[in-house]
């Protein structure tokens, strides 16, 4: 990023608010998101403002004169639709998708329903509204499966099925959670993920865990989960799964920055998992450790998804 660019983003971003923390399952790790958001926007000299998201935001932002918001919540209430509709009302620009691919993101089910009549690849369901589906989804799935909340994210409530006998205890603990509960086909192979910038999809990621699956224990507290980055396909594969997942992406409406999760098959066939629209943003998360072997640094990926925004709301402001 040239000095010219980054001098026209600080004049034109004004003040902006770091929206992290929230009251989601996630609200520890948006916490560790947004400090380090709000510590990269400070280093280039942009006049960001940490906001825990709580019940007191509609006065926050009253009493603030934000110009523009970084969204860094995970979860429900920031992730899902929620908060982008309430500062479309407001009429603030944020980072990120907008309400619709939002809420359809979260929603692991319409991603799911809409990847399939779009033709794209994503493991068989089935949903589980009570424990008299379970039996209907031994059938349909059959074993191994992975039963999830679709409106949950960090991998929180899901749990591996491999004998009939787990499977209530895996759709009640997923019914926790609150929302529908879906079953899933277990795919075995490699698990991937493809971070967007932008049009750009960045070099992807392989996950290496020793756990059952990626779960939220391999993500934020286990020492030996491997991220592998090159990811070891060949420059051919990655160009074509990177047309897929933008297409997966896409799909749902997604826009600004993001991730896409699959797993490749023993086949070698990919299947499509789930997207996110508000990644971690630790120096440590996906997003940030493929932007870095694209040889974007931490900073200036913070700046982008930030000068994203606000080119789109400079170029409302013209057709206005």
């Amino acid at each position: 990023m040239t000095v010219a660019l980054q001098s026209s983003i600080k004049a034109s971003a004004g003040k902006v608010a770091v929206f992290m923390g929230g009251t989601s399952a996630e609200r520890e790790i948006s916490l560790q998101s947004g400090r380090a958001v709000l510590e990269a926007l400070l280093a280039r000299g942009i006049n960001a403002v940490a906001v825990d998201v709580d019940e007191n935001i509609v006065e926050t932002l009253l009493k603030e004169n934000f110009d523009h918001v970084f969204i860094v919540l995970h979860g429900r209430g920031g992730e899902d639709g929620t908060i982008q509709g309430f500062l479309e009302i407001l009429g603030l620009p944020y980072t990120g998708s907008g309400v619709m691919a939002s809420a359809i993101a979260m929603d692991k089910l319409r991603t799911k329903q809409i990847w399939r009549a779009s033709g794209l690849p994503t493991p068989v369901y089935s949903v589980l509204n009570s424990e008299n589906d379970c039996a209907q989804a031994l059938q349909d799935v059959g074993l191994p499966m992975i039963v999830k909340p679709v409106l949950e994210g960090s991998s929180i409530g899901m749990s591996k099925v491999e004998h009939e006998s787990e499977l209530i205890d895996a759709w009640q603990k997923a019914k926790q959670c609150g929302g529908i509960v879906i079953a899933e086909e277990w795919v075995t192979g490699k698990e991937y993920t493809a971070a967007i910038l932008g049009n750009r999809v960045l070099p992807m990621i392989r996950l290496q865990t020793t756990h059952k699956f990626y779960d939220f224990k391999a993500k934020y507290e286990s020492n030996d989960t491997q991220y592998i980055c090159p990811c070891g396909l060949t420059n051919e594969d990655e160009s074509l799964l990177a047309e897929l997942m933008k297409k997966a992406f896409d799909a749902v409406g997604a826009e600004g920055w993001g991730r896409v999760d699959f797993i490749i098959d023993e086949e070698g066939l990919p299947w499509l998992i789930e997207v996110n629209t508000v990644p971690g943003m630790t120096s440590h998360s996906l997003v940030p450790m493929a932007a870095q072997n694209a040889g974007i640094s931490f900073e200036e990926l913070v700046v982008d998804i930030l000068d994203n925004v606000v080119t789109k709301a400079n170029l409302n402001e013209v057709v206005v």
